[in-house]
């Protein structure tokens, strides 16, 4: 089977309407594309055959904008009626998935993890989840993510950091572990599963000090404009 993704583009982008105005935050324009643009662009130099946009506000900007296909990709929506958390609309995209694992990425981060070594890791370590994970320096911005070996056994919560391991928002995972294991129809992936489950759970590291950038706030907005070619 194809290799297949779920890209969660369903955020409001609250904290960059004063730069980007009232449309979707995966779809802030960069350079001329939409952020989004380019997510899916390094997608399809990785081998993926389908991507599941899992949208909600505003859902019309992004599939009049992309239609049905990027490059060779084919794609197909899920939409929420109404925010239904990352949990939420992964579960939802999950019923338009093929294979029995799937990638999710975030709509609003970038990172250029090796997706062929990432899935080895994954299968070779028979985890329910893996994410992958990406070195900081000097950050309070996101929670570090504790690890023994390959195993992830704790998500803190955000402080000062010198240095340690963040969420790059990129993730394998099986998509019978995720039904059998969600708390609901409406929930945050984040805190109602991988925080919950890694005790139970086999969730794998990835490691990755590849290019990242998460344009969640205006500063590293303006950066993506700086650093990423359309």
């Amino acid at each position: 089977m194809g290799r297949e993704a779920v890209i969660l583009a369903g955020g409001l982008g609250t904290r960059l309407r004063e730069v980007v105005g009232d449309l979707p935050k995966a779809m802030a324009p960069v350079n001329g594309k939409p952020f989004l643009h380019y997510v899916l662009r390094l997608l399809s130099g990785q081998n993926f055959d389908r991507v599941i946009l899992a949208t909600g506000y505003k859902n019309d900007y992004i599939s009049n904008y992309f239609g049905n296909a990027f490059g060779r990709m084919s794609l197909r929506y899920s939409v929420e009626r109404e925010p239904m958390g990352t949990g939420g609309a992964m579960l939802l995209a999950s019923s338009l998935v093929d294979n029995d694992y799937f990638f999710v990425i975030n709509g609003d981060t970038l990172f250029d993890v090796d997706m062929d070594g990432f899935q080895r890791s994954f299968l070779s370590e028979n985890a329910d989840l893996s994410v992958a994970l990406k070195p900081m320096k000097n950050f309070d911005r996101y929670g570090s993510v504790s690890v023994d070996g390959q195993r992830i056994v704790s998500f803190n919560e955000k402080k000062y950091c010198r240095e340690g391991l963040i969420s790059g928002g990129v993730y394998i995972l099986r998509k019978e572990w995720l039904k059998l294991n969600a708390p609901g129809e409406k929930f945050s992936f984040e805190k109602n599963m991988m925080e919950r489950l890694t005790r139970t759970s086999l969730i794998s590291a990835f490691i990755s000090d590849s290019y990242f950038i998460d344009i969640g706030i205006p500063e590293d907005y303006s950066r993506a404009s700086a650093e990423m070619l359309p």
